[in-house]
C-alpha cells in the first residue's frame, strides 16, 4: 500500500510478555492527522514504542516508513528513527545545553558534519515553531509550552516521514496546550503526516481530526462524537 505510511495488522502488542492489545489493525496515510486516546494503561505507550522500536514487534505484521518492525535488526534502528519524528510529554530536552546546542547534538548524533548546514537547519525549524529568537536560552529559562514547541523544532530536524507525539500537551496548561496544538496543526497542513496520543478530549472537540481508541485491549475507530 504505497500511500500507507503506517500499517499493522492483526498485531499483538506485547509488554512483558504479557499481550496489552491484540488484533491490532491500523493504516495511517500520508498526510494524515490521527488521535489516539485511550485511558491511563489502555496501552497507548507500549503501541507507541512498538512503533519506533522500543518494543519488539512480536506478533502480526507491522510497517511504518519503509520499514518492516517484524524483521528490523538492531542496526536499523536509528535509521528508522531518523524517519520519525518524536515528541514527548516531558519534552526530553538536556539541562545543560542551549537550545541551540539541544539541536546540534541531535543532528551530530544523526550524522550531520557540516556546521553551516546544522546551522542552517536549526534556525529553520526553531522559526517554524516560533521559537528562533530564543536560539541562545538554556532549557530552564522558557516555558514549559516553549519548552514544547523546542521539542516538536527537535524532531523536525530531519524532516521526518511521520511524527509521533506521545502526550505532547500532557504537561502543558489549556491556553498553552492549544498553542502547541496550533504549531502540530499547522506542520500537518504542510504535509507532514502526525500520531497524536493524547488525554486531552478538549483538543479533539477544537480540532476534529480520524481517532482510534484503546480500550479494552483493542483498537478501534471512534466516531468523533462519541469521544
Amino acid at each position: 500500500m504505497s500511500s500507507s505510511i503506517l500499517h499493522l495488522q492483526n498485531v499483538t502488542i506485547f509488554q512483558e510478555n504479557i499481550p496489552i492489545l491484540t488484533d491490532v489493525n491500523i493504516d495511517v496515510k500520508k498526510g494524515e492527522f490521527i488521535y489516539l486516546i485511550g485511558k491511563t494503561g489502555s496501552g497507548k505507550s507500549s503501541l507507541m514504542k512498538t512503533l519506533y522500536a522500543d518494543l519488539d514487534l512480536q506478533q502480526g505484521e507491522g510497517s511504518i516508513v519503509g520499514y518492516d518492525l517484524r524483521t528490523l535488526k538492531e542496526k536499523d534502528i536509528p535509521f528508522l528513527r531518523r524517519k520519525i519524528g518524536i515528541v514527548f510529554q516531558d519534552f526530553k530536552l538536556l539541562p545543560d545545553r542551549n537550545i541551540f546546542e539541544n539541536l546540534r547534538f541531535v543532528l551530530r548524533a544523526t550524522g550531520w558534519t557540516n556546521e553551516n548546514d546544522m546551522v542552517t537547519r536549526i534556525e529553520d525549524v526553531l522559526d517554524r515553531v516560533g521559537m528562533l529568537q530564543h536560539i541562545r536560552k538554556m532549557p530552564h529559562q522558557i516555558s514549559g509550552g516553549e519548552q514544547q514547541r523546542v521539542a516538536i523544532a527537535r524532531a523536525l530536524l530531519n524532516d521526518p516521514e511521520l511524527i509521533l507525539a506521545d502526550e505532547p500537551t500532557g504537561n502543558l496548561d489549556p491556553q498553552t496546550s492549544v498553542e502547541v496544538m496550533e504549531v502540530l496543526k499547522s506542520i500537518n497542513d504542510n504535509g507532514r503526516t502526525i500520531l497524536m496520543a493524547t488525554h486531552d478530549y478538549a483538543l479533539l472537540l477544537k480540532y476534529p481530526s480520524k481517532t482510534i481508541k484503546c480500550d479494552e485491549s483493542k483498537v478501534f475507530e471512534v466516531v468523533q462524537k462519541t469521544v
